[in-house]
């Protein structure tokens, strides 16, 4: 026997590859795994599918019998697939083991008519994040004009059957395609022309409806894992249990549950687990584990059996007490042989690479899960907007006091994905005027804090604009003194910005500005206005200087801008003021600063 035989993994000792679908909403994740599974009860195999809690194992004789001659289960000693049941970010963010994502694989649905999708961007970037291997299923080919269905075919064959049209059609949106992929950095190509799915993204054309290319999709899936990661798949057999808590709920008869992915080793009816929770590791006994009961008994009153163990790769409930501050997206480990304080540790060192960052000053982030929160963190980071707390779990008061100690009012805010808000914490972020998103879309959630930031920034500076002096620069005309003092009446013409009443008028003389007096009125043929714009020709009624003493017929006048004003309106709104207005003030600020050079900044 030779040393390579020697150290082949025991086929008993491989566990089931774990697949998550993601997807933009519409694009037909649900239906896909809707298609393999009903593709599998239609072979005939209804028995040979166990359904999980929360996963749908195909074993590898079922895939086999559904992709037909793409797979030879002599070729394959990986036990088949692990489907998780929920598609979307959700569940993949929430699934999570030691550092990364849980599921080995992830097909990314995207719609080939509709193409990428805002939420298609958002899985991509989860993907690249977490260093998925996926697998890209273009869906919804038998929607193409023309298309020529051929139910449960292989997708070569069904497209040679295409007219030369349909055929057309079909590769210039799957080009759109792989030109999508090369925008976000990945190298891609119709599955059946990659050579190495470890470097390129393989494109398959499907369709969840007629399930033409659906053989294709399980056969690389299948291929992809026992070729790329056979390695990752060898398990413990016997070992302590090692899995990912998928959700917290109440379950009628035996009160909180878990609903667990298990990764590795084995769980025990008697077994003393280690759950991560909200303030610090749970520690409990297990008190019964439950598997849904087989479609064929599902019409009995309980809707699950118990059992004695279970391995690795599967959902299964666990009961158990004190399992209220269990956290969705925690780790879970089976203790065994060794002592508390040990896995305690574990599960503290795998908390602790969930920890997001947190500034002195930010937003109040909450989300359902672990994973989640991390996904949320990213994003915002991404968006350059501060955390200052970031939990798992419904808003509460205590959130909404955090919220509301922020600095700035554009943070305080709490972001809560996929969370309820507690009733009293609604009404006292009321009370305390703090803004309260929710949303169950992360790209979204962001998007609408980001608006309203926007919304109050410039409500804040029409209020700084409405009350910061502005530029401008006009000229008495000659022949147009209609009063000479108390105050004085005389025509001008504005040369560049704006007049308003009540502000201060200067004089240069050379780069020395001198205060002439204060500008009391505006009026245009006898009607009194509150500005004038350059290029107007008005009166104004300046209290202070006496024409022919101190203002002279054609004399350059100046608004004069207090230096605060005039730094103020360069450095933060200067974007906000028109043109002509900008030149005023830049022709003003080269006078001052030739007199000093630090004026005004």
């Amino acid at each position: 026997m030779s040393d390579s035989d020697t150290q082949a993994p025991d086929p008993e000792s491989l566990r089931t590859p774990i697949v998550a679908v993601l997807g933009h909403v519409d694009h037909g994740k649900t239906s896909l795994l809707d298609k393999v599974r009903g593709s599998a009860v239609s072979e005939g195999e209804a028995g040979a599918i166990t359904q999980h809690i929360g996963a749908t194992a195909v074993p590898l004789d079922v895939v086999s019998s559904i992709a037909g001659e793409l797979v030879d289960p002599e070729d394959f000693d990986l036990p088949g697939l692990l489907f998780i049941d929920t598609p979307g970010h959700h569940s993949f963010t929430t699934l999570r083991s030691r550092g990364g994502a849980l599921a080995d694989i992830a097909v990314l649905v995207v719609d080939v008519t509709d193409g990428f999708q805002p939420q298609t961007l958002e899985a991509i970037d989860i993907l690249r994040r977490t260093e998925t291997p996926f697998i890209v299923a273009a869906n919804k080919i038998d929607t193409l004009p023309g298309w020529n269905p051929d139910e449960d075919a292989p997708i070569q064959r069904t497209y040679e059957a295409q007219s030369d049209r349909v055929r057309n059609d079909l590769d210039e949106r799957l080009y759109e395609l792989i030109g999508s992929l090369s925008d976000e950095g990945f190298s891609a190509d119709l599955y059946w022309r990659v050579q190495n799915f470890q470097r390129n993204v393989g494109v398959v054309p499907v369709s969840a409806i007629t399930g033409e290319g659906v053989p294709d999709l399980l056969a690389v899936m299948m291929g992809l894992a026992q070729r790329y990661m056979k390695g990752e798949m060898e398990i413990d057999v016997g070992g302590p249990g090692v899995g990912t808590v998928l959700e917290v709920k109440e379950e009628k008869g035996f009160g909180t549950t878990l609903d667990v992915v298990l990764y590795d080793g084995v769980v025990r009816a008697d077994d003393t687990i280690v759950i991560g929770g909200e303030n610090e590791p749970i520690v409990t006994d297990v008190r019964a584990l439950l598997q849904p009961r087989p479609l064929a008994e599902i019409r009995t009153e309980s809707r699950f059996e118990q059992v004695d163990e279970v391995s690795a790769a599967a959902g299964i409930k666990i009961a158990a007490p004190d399992l209220e501050d269990a956290m969705a997206g925690a780790p879970l480990r089976v203790v065994r042989d060794r002592s508390v304080e040990e896995v305690i540790r574990e599960v503290q060192a795998e908390l602790a690479e969930v920890e997001v960052e947190t500034d002195e000053d930010g937003v109040v982030v909450k989300a359902d899960t672990l994973g989640s929160l991390e996904a949320m963190a990213s994003a915002l980071e991404e968006a350059e907007v501060p955390i200052m707390r970031a939990e798992v779990g419904d808003v509460a008061p205590r959130d909404v006091s955090v919220a509301s100690t922020a600095d700035e009012s554009t943070q305080q805010v709490i972001l809560g994905f996929n969370v309820d808000v507690l009733a009293e914490a609604e009404r006292r972020a009321e009370e305390d005027d703090v803004r309260i998103f929710r949303d169950d879309v992360i790209y979204q959630l962001v998007e609408d804090y980001e608006e309203y930031v926007e919304e109050i920034e410039r409500a804040q500076q029409e209020t700084v604009l409405e009350n910061v002096i502005r530029p401008a620069r006009f000229r008495i005309l000659q022949d147009h003194v209609f009063r000479q003092n108390d105050p004085a009446v005389v025509g001008v013409e504005i040369l560049s910005g704006t007049i308003r009443r009540n502000v201060p008028v200067a004089k240069f003389e050379g780069n020395e500005p001198t205060r002439v007096g204060q500008l009391k009125g505006i009026q245009d043929q006898g009607e009194d206005l509150d500005e004038a714009r350059s290029g107007e020709r008005v009166s104004v009624a300046i209290d202070g200087p006496t024409v022919g003493r101190g203002i002279e017929e054609g004399d350059e006048l100046w608004v004069e801008l207090p230096e605060k004003h005039a730094k103020i309106l360069e450095q933060e709104l200067v974007e906000e003021i028109p043109g002509d207005e900008r030149e005023a003030l830049s022709m003003y600020l080269e006078k001052q600063r030739k007199r000093d050079p630090f004026w005004g900044k």
